[in-house]
């Protein structure tokens, strides 16, 4: 096992792994516990007591954190030239169609986000293979496949995020930075907690939220106490 460093170990120290915390006493202690060097990044993980594999059990949804994340969110728009300008208004990093989908076959993939409309989504259908492994395909869903480009765009950069379960049930999501206050990080993690209790599927039997935990970039992480969020 790899040797703890002196900033870990004091983070460590501050710690006491037989507590739940309350979101509030959490989101105050991962701001003293971090200690790199750069405006690290403020994560949540939820267990849920949902089966992935069965369709009625899918959690997936989008949420649009009061706060933002925090992040300079990269965002391509892929749309019509009727549409070009309205994207670019909105916020869009880049703005095209055809010159950007040969950068994409060419292995490009430098964005965080990509919106697009109904009608071009035949032509990403190729592109599957680059785009769904690094989380980039369009989804009705997640509302990045739309005809309302401006506003799909606006909110991805005012802080919407989606969200889905991973096949061991947990929900993984970044929902702001270190720098932000603790009221922020509380917020923003209440608003994706509420959201995925309105999402519990009714297939779903038992204990649903089974742990939460919050943690940054390299800090260790603090269990909350589910009830009390």
């Amino acid at each position: 096992m790899a040797k703890l460093t002196k900033k870990q170990k004091e983070a460590h120290a501050k710690i006491d792994r037989n507590k739940l915390y309350s979101l509030e006493e959490a989101s105050s202690l991962v701001k003293e516990i971090t200690k790199v060097k750069f405006d690290a990044s403020i994560d949540l993980a939820v267990r849920l007591g949902v089966d992935p594999r069965k369709a009625n059990q899918m959690v997936r949804g989008v949420v649009t954190l009061p706060h933002g994340t925090g992040k300079d969110v990269k965002v391509l728009a892929l749309v019509t030239p009727d549409k070009e300008a309205e994207a670019t208004e909105a916020g869009a990093d880049f703005v095209g169609l055809d010159e950007y989908l040969d950068k994409i076959k060419g292995g490009w993939t430098d964005v965080d986000v990509i919106i697009t409309m109904p009608s071009v989504m035949g032509k990403l259908g190729p592109l599957g293979r680059v785009l769904g492994p690094r989380g980039l395909m369009p989804n009705p869903k997640t509302g990045t496949v739309t005809m309302d480009v401006a506003k799909a765009v606006s909110d991805v950069k005012a802080g919407k995020i989606d969200f889905k379960v991973d096949k061991t049930g947990i929900v993984h999501a970044a929902i702001g930075k270190a720098s932000f206050s603790a009221d922020k990080i509380a917020d923003n993690a209440k608003e994706l907690i509420d959201t995925l209790v309105k999402l519990k599927p009714a297939a779903s039997k038992g204990i649903y939220m089974k742990s939460i935990f919050l943690s940054s970039t390299m800090s260790p992480s603090l269990q909350l106490d589910p009830k009390a969020v």
